[in-house]
């Protein structure tokens, strides 16, 4: 004996149907260091004097771009700054990217895998060289905790929409 009914997806469309939407294809295609300075503009005051605990002042910012048809770069672009009483501790810009390739991505979408999706997939490694860095430079490795890409992408979203309303004349 055959079962003759067909599996329906949320939208009521049966399998095989033309119009279902084909699956989202999603793929590093690389990563990569866009961008990287690291100073460490004070390290003879530092060394004769330690002082007390830098504070750090993390900056992080997400782009994209389309870069052919399929092909789009991501980047995280990630600054902190440590200093003390004595003056700048450190200061590093590092820029990372990864290029993914897209297929069948419905438009509205795009902009939050873009934005949320691609940069949580290459947050590791940039979280890696930024502890590496600041090993290298001398000084303790500077650990990031994960950052909630969707929580951020949201809050520039709110920032957009409230800066839009309050430019419009009365």
């Amino acid at each position: 004996m055959t079962d003759k009914t067909k599996a329906t997806d949320p939208k009521g469309t049966a399998d095989g149907d033309q119009t279902a939407q084909a699956p989202i294809e999603a793929r590093i295609v690389g990563q990569f260091i866009k961008d990287l300075s690291f100073e460490n503009p004070n390290i003879t005051k530092l060394l004769s004097s330690q002082g007390e605990a830098p504070n750090i002042k993390l900056e992080i910012n997400v782009g994209a771009k389309r870069i052919q048809p399929d092909l789009y770069e991501s980047a995280i672009d990630f600054k902190a700054v440590a200093s003390n009483t004595e003056g700048t501790i450190y200061d590093l810009e590092l820029v990372y990217a990864g290029l993914f390739q897209l297929k069948n991505i419905p438009d509205q979408a795009l902009e939050p895998f873009l934005l949320i999706n691609c940069p949580t997939l290459i947050f590791p490694f940039l979280r890696r060289l930024v502890a590496d860095i600041t090993r290298e430079g001398g000084f303790p490795p500077l650990m990031l905790d994960p950052i909630d890409f969707g929580q951020l992408f949201l809050r520039r979203k709110q920032e957009l929409a409230g800066a839009a309303t309050s430019s419009k004349p009365n």
